[in-house]
């Protein structure tokens, strides 16, 4: 088992510290616009989400890692308010795809000039807290099986979810048991 020192503390904290500063500042600047903070992490998942991705509610669900539920809520808020537009998908008319108003894309425009000028000012500090952290942190190896613990092996699971491999059971004290991933499996 792997002790702490007290530096490993204290630049865990600091890390902490620094991105609660900037999330500080971003929930003022999305309340100073008018919405709130998640209205506005919802605003820009919609316009920033990885190309091949489509703006349907789980979709910006996990990206904000919030419920379904409350991802829907959020966009009726936003489209009340006009910042954003209800889509049916063209090849699957059961899905329902968000875009950006006019309103919307200049309001997530003005918030993200704002963000990048606090990330210029404050970019520095936050880097120096993550790289203190890191300098404490091990690297996890690509390859699950060189994985020892099972809470080791579960934060590989949660890094890398989208691998060709899906671990399918857990051998306690054991290494884990990884296979190819089937789409007939029974997990």
């Amino acid at each position: 088992m792997k002790t702490l020192t007290l530096s490993d503390y204290q630049s865990l904290a600091e890390f902490r510290y620094q991105i609660r500063r900037f999330l500080r500042f971003s929930e003022e600047s999305a309340r100073h616009a008018g919405i709130e903070a998640r209205q506005h992490q919802l605003l820009l998942a919609v316009k920033g989400l990885p190309p091949g991705e489509q703006p349907r509610i789980g979709v910006l669900a996990e990206r904000l890692q919030i419920e379904p539920h409350s991802a829907v809520e959020l966009a009726n808020r936003l489209a009340n308010g006009g910042y954003i537009r209800r889509q049916r998908d063209r090849q699957d008319r059961r899905e329902v795809l968000l875009t950006l108003t006019a309103k919307g894309e200049n309001l997530l425009r003005e918030l993200s000039l704002d963000h990048h000028a606090e990330l210029r000012a404050a970019g520095p500090a936050l880097m120096a807290a993550l790289s203190g952290v890191l300098k404490a942190v091990k690297p996890l190896p690509r390859n699950p099986r060189k994985l020892h613990g099972k809470s080791l092996r579960r934060a590989w699971m949660r890094l890398c979810p989208k691998r060709p491999t899906k671990l399918l059971r857990y051998n306690i004290g054991r290494l884990p048991v990884v296979e190819r991933a089937n789409p007939k499996a029974i997990v």
